[in-house]
């Protein structure tokens, strides 16, 4: 073994002979490429990972990744600029200005971000020069640049940083002079940005000689751009206040005042361009970013607002949109030609879930190009390496606020996945995080946290985080959030079987009046309706699916996260109660149980043991603890489903909200999107008495009655299942069979067609795009045909492609005539027998 001093970095290493490897294989090929690559890959140490071990990883990308370089200054063949291409076909353009020290520069991110002072591509050039002529390398080492480098030095800070030629061929006393105004008593480069921009504006206009002896590095563009937009948004926000103080400007930009810290969370957001808001769950963060677009509407002409949120919150979302401001909006849904259509159309306010920006974030930058990004919830992209995560922080605008009240919910690299979004440069890279927060055993494995008030204060400029102790005094007496959960396939069959039957009952109602048994009925179909919104499993204890479980578990996981904040759940269902019991078990949460089933000195024991210890944090409850009960211990009230009546639901919220509680109450209604359910929230909202005492705390809600008698109850079941007056038209059964189709394949039905068969009965011809195990148990599905239901034979889009082939060929004949189109995709073009493409209308 022999030493090796490494002359960039001074690490000595021990490494093989290579004459002695040569003569043991001497008979051996070369290793191909590749494997010789793998071979020579560095060590790693998770991380335990050093600046030395980071800089070897990034010399062997350079070797293995680089693939080609091209000089942009050929009369500087070493100390010069050079275009490196990466493997993955990306163009980086890179200076050499030492052979000896990390002082090089490279356009890329991760130079900017991982304090080393190189990266993979300025590692690569360096083995293409060494390799190209190792004598004309280690002559240039020895002699070093012959120009005065004007660069930022990245190890670490990034700082201004002057080089002086060691062996200068002709007088420098020009360059001094010239430099002169630029520099500190002590000899260095002055640091001030501003001082940077007059040095390059002097630059240009100085003479070609000095200009040539002097190399103003064209790296600078990022940080002084950095620093200009630092010093525009402190004076735009100066300016902003003053004009409020004169009265020229006002903090009110939305129909509704904003409380004091609302106010104070919206500047952070304009004013701070790629800003963080923590605040804790409640304090109305959405508000806070509408009118943070608004403001920046109005004072820098943004028109273009992407919201990226749950799934869940999307209609929430446009509610509160449509509640605060004026400006349009549009909900993005549909398959992918419907979501492309809305980004080339988009309204102010563009809102989609962070599913569909996996598969359109490409399109959204191309196509949309919003102005501001909102991401709601954002510790969905928390963990830093799933694809979400990626495609997600792949999105550009010169604006982005992220929103999450639980920013860390495990670990603190968490936050570093969050905030590098924002600004990578804050937060650094993440092996030097790790090592500056993290305590490490000997294996790398973290064991605790350290040096939080540093992390704390680096985070200061993009962060703001209220918990509600810190504004209590400004909050309402309450606020309220409604989460709108879809349905999962099964869930939405189930529903609309009892739907279909209710609907049918209604329509009876309209030209007669029920009798008993057919009221009856009607209600029951209708609770029937309401226990599927929670779960199927509450009617089928096999049928176990339940999204609205899923996202309780979310919103629990958030308002827990504040210490010893208690919570009431209620719903109407006690099995809905029982899955609910299972998850706070799962999450480790004590839960009381108060139902109708438990015994009333039980419930005493149950009530009392939520108010008294501390450990039981969830009070989980039917209707029978809705009236009556003083539970102020709670600051949280999670209704799973709705009650019909909107004093039922007041009474559940005063359990928590009454006379003598000191704190503002969460108040969240878990709502079935597309449902029942959701028409009854929008029935509420109707009524300006129940949305003051709901939104604002106000109101006479004891004074508010229902209307009562059975015809008011068919009016108002025919309002919440959107029914029109008319009776609806009858689905004949092939109209009935295609709508089932496509409910169940969504865009991937492309064309269903009712055409009859050699026995004359009308047959369903369904041109479906999925795969072969699919298409097999989709005809399996429609072997057996339900009496009066007609035939349903499927087909694959190649084999119906390769049919209309066929058929324009003249080897085989189609009825077209005889066809009728009950459904096509617009995305799917039949060629006609002719051969040329024919377009059906449904």
């Amino acid at each position: 073994m022999a030493r090796h001093v490494d002359s960039r970095s001074g690490r000595t290493t021990r490494r093989a002979e290579p004459v002695a490897v040569a003569a043991r294989s001497a008979d051996r090929k070369p290793p191909p490429r590749k494997a010789r690559a793998v071979l020579q890959r560095p060590q790693q140490h998770g991380w335990r990972s050093s600046d030395e071990d980071e800089i070897a990883v990034r010399r062997w990308r350079g070797i293995t990744e680089v693939t080609s370089i091209e000089p942009l200054e050929p009369a500087h063949r070493i100390f010069g600029g050079f275009r490196a291409q990466s493997g993955s076909g990306g163009l980086y353009e890179v200076e050499v200005r030492s052979l000896d020290h990390f002082v090089n520069s490279c356009g890329c991110i991760d130079h900017r971000v991982n304090g080393l002072g190189t990266c993979k591509h300025i590692e690569g050039v360096l083995a293409a020069l060494r390799h190209r002529s190792s004598k004309a390398f280690r002559s240039a080492a020895s002699q070093g640049t012959a120009r005065v480098e004007i660069f930022l030095d990245r190890r670490g800070e990034a700082i201004p940083a002057v080089i002086w030629p060691v062996a200068a061929g002709r007088s420098l006393a020009a360059v001094r002079g010239f430099l002169a105004p630029f520099m500190t008593q002590d000899g260095a480069l002055d640091r001030d940005p501003t001082t940077i921009q007059a040095l390059f504006s002097a630059w240009h206009a100085a003479p070609a000689d000095l200009r040539r002896q002097v190399r103003l590095s064209r790296h600078f563009g990022p940080w002084l751009d950095r620093a200009r937009r630092a010093r525009s948004r402190e004076e735009a926000r100066t300016t902003f206040l003053a004009e409020v103080q004169k009265g020229t400007a006002s903090f009110d930009l939305l129909r509704q005042p904003l409380l004091p810290y609302q106010r104070e969370g919206m500047l952070h957001l304009a004013f701070t361009e790629r800003a963080l808001l923590a605040d804790e769950m409640g304090l109305g963060k959405t508000v806070q970013a509408i009118a943070a677009c608004e403001l920046l509407a109005r004072r820098k002409g943004t028109v273009r607002v992407l919201v990226v949120c749950p799934a869940s919150l999307k209609a929430e979302w446009e509610e509160q949109i449509a509640r605060f401001t004026d400006r349009p909006l549009r909900v993005v849904f549909g398959p992918r030609p419907a979501r492309l259509l809305a980004y080339r159309d988009p309204a102010f306010f563009n809102i989609v879930n962070y599913e569909q920006v996996l598969s359109d974030a490409a399109d959204i930058n191309e196509v949309l190009r919003p102005d501001v990004i909102v991401l709601d919830e954002a510790q969905r992209i928390k963990n830093w390496q799933t694809k979400t995560a990626r495609q997600v922080k792949s999105l550009r605008s010169p604006y982005a606020f992220v929103l999450t009240g639980t920013p860390v919910e495990n670990r603190i690299d968490e936050l570093y996945s969050i905030v590098q979004y924002l600004d990578p440069e804050l937060v650094g890279p993440l092996f030097r995080f790790n090592r500056s927060f993290y305590e490490l055993d000997e294996r790398g494995r973290p064991i605790d946290y350290k040096n939080l008030a540093e992390l704390r204060a680096r985070l200061q400029p993009v962060m703001l985080r209220r918990r509600k102790a810190d504004v209590e005094a400004e909050l309402p007496a309450r606020t309220l959030k409604s989460y709108f959960v879809p349905m999962v396939e099964e869930q939405a069959l189930r529903y609309g079987e009892y739907s279909r039957q209710a609907a049918a009952l209604i329509a009876q109602a309209r030209r007669r009046p029920l009798l008993p048994a057919e009221f009856e009925r009607l209600q029951m179909l209708l609770a029937c309706m309401r226990m599927i919104c929670d779960t199927p499993a509450i009617l089928d204890p096999t049928c176990r699916v339940s999204p609205k479980l899923e996202e309780l578990e979310r919103i629990l996981a958030d308002l827990l996260d504040e210490d010893g904040r208690k919570i009431i759940v209620f719903s109407e269902w006690e099995r809905m109660l029982e899955l609910v019991r299972e998850l706070a078990v799962e999450m480790g949460v004590e839960a009381a149980w108060h139902t109708g089933s438990v015994p009333q000195r039980r419930r005493r024991a149950e009530i009392n043991r939520f108010k008294q210890d501390p450990a039981c944090r969830l009070f989980l409850s039917t209707d029978s603890g809705s009236v009556g009960l003083n539970l102020q211990a709670a600051s949280a009230v999670i209704n799973v489903d709705l009650p019909w009546n909107p004093a039922k639901l007041e009474q559940r919220i005063a359990r928590a909200w009454r006379k003598n509680q000191t704190r503002s109450v969460t108040v969240v209604n878990l709502v079935c999107e597309g449902s029942i359910e959701h028409q009854i929230l929008h029935l509420l909202d109707q009524k300006q008495a129940l949305a003051d005492g709901v939104l604002d705390g106000t109101g006479d809600l004891a004074a508010l009655k229902m209307p009562s008698g059975r015809a008011a109850f068919i009016e108002r079941m025919q309002a919440l299942m959107q029914l029109k007056a008319a009776p609806p038209r009858v689905l004949s059964p092939e109209e009935a069979a295609a709508q089932e189709l496509v409910r169940r394949h969504g865009e991937r039905a492309l064309l269903i067609e009712a055409r009859p068969g050699a026995d004359g009965r009308r047959r369903l011809l369904a041109v479906l795009d999925i795969a072969g195990g699919a298409l097999a148990e989709e005809a399996l599905r429609h072997a057996a045909v339900p009496p009066g239901a007609p035939a349903v034979e499927v087909i694959d889009r190649d084999s119906f492609l390769v049919l209309r082939r066929l058929a324009a060929s003249g080897l085989i004949t189609m009825a077209d005539s005889q066809a009728q189109v009950l459904h096509q995709s617009p995305a799917f073009v039949v060629p006609a027998a002719d051969g040329m493409p024919q377009a059906h209308a449904a």
